[in-house]
């Protein structure tokens, strides 16, 4: 089998800017949800057996603690906020598992559950369904690789490399140095990404590069500045590490058959009304027909 793994915070957002406002029967604006339920129902059709969805349901999460710069929901459009509990919600009725996270982010979830999907002997592939470069850092080999469904491109090990330079493991490194306008820090003053590819691609981690820069690989332009500059700012480039470094423990499932499709719950239509979305319904209620088929 194969799992797909969805970032429904890409997801709400990209369908957000992309989709036509529509309204509920009680006003309320959902365009952006009906996009990403057809989306996620259009895997399904085309074949997807085991899935889920990990969202931010606050956008804030332990990090802000640990960071006060770190990314907020501050200057989000209230319309777009309000679609999150309405998705996850839907899904849920619509059968899809959901990570709604709180204390930690969407991308920790999907790192969980890739993780754990990846030791079960019966996942041929685990596909984290996001172009999101965090993300690269969980693609093992091409077992877990990364998907993203708009350009219908694969990033497995080697397309990690060839983008970033680096191997999935050093890439919360590679971001600590380089820095994430995204979600909020800097990185270390002096190092762009062609640097900090071909430096992580010599060192590992930043522990790994030596203090003395005139040890290191010779390859490596502009090594004095670039030391003094790593190593002047070096708990916050350890800082940024944390900040980048996805966790591993969030709670996802107990068994990789708990993200097995198997059609709606029968409030689903109430969902679908809500939305006046029948067609919604009809593609979902057709696709259960067809998992049921002999």
């Amino acid at each position: 089998m194969d799992v797909y793994l969805i970032d429904g915070t890409y997801e709400l957002f990209r369908h957000f800017f992309a989709m036509p406002a529509a309204a509920d029967v009680n006003g309320q604006e959902i365009g952006a949800v009906r996009g990403v339920l057809t989306s996620v129902l259009s895997m399904i059709e085309r074949g997807a057996t085991h899935l889920g969805v990990a969202t931010d349901h606050v956008v804030e999460s332990f990090r802000n603690d640990l960071y006060p710069g770190y990314k907020t929901s501050e200057g989000v459009a209230p319309e777009l906020l309000s679609q999150f509990p309405i998705l996850e919600e839907t899904l849920e009725a619509m059968g899809v598992l959901v990570w709604p996270m709180v204390e930690f982010e969407a991308d920790d979830a999907l790192a969980s559950a890739a993780s754990k999907a990846a030791k079960d002997d019966r996942v041929r592939q685990v596909l984290i369904c996001t172009p999101d470069k965090d993300l690269s850092q969980c693609v093992v080999g091409t077992r877990v690789v990364q998907l993203d469904r708009m350009r219908n491109t694969l990033r497995d090990e080697a397309g990690v490399v060839a983008k970033f330079g680096v191997k999935p493991q050093s890439i919360p490194d590679y971001l600590a140095v380089v820095g994430d306008s995204a979600d909020g820090f800097p990185g270390v003053t002096g190092w762009g990404a062609k640097t900090a590819g071909l430096t992580l691609s010599q060192y590992s981690h930043l522990e790994d590069i030596p203090k003395d820069w005139r040890e290191w690989h010779p390859s490596i332009k502009r090594a004095r500045t670039l030391s003094e500059s790593l190593f002047s700012a070096w708990d916050d480039a350890r800082l940024f590490r944390t900040l980048a470094t996805l966790r591993l423990d969030v709670p996802v499932f107990d068994t990789v058959e708990d993200l097995r499709w198997k059609g709606p719950r029968p409030d689903f239509a109430e969902h679908c009304r809500r939305m006046k979305s029948p067609e919604l319904l009809a593609r979902v209620t057709s696709a259960k027909s067809m998992r049921s088929a002999p």
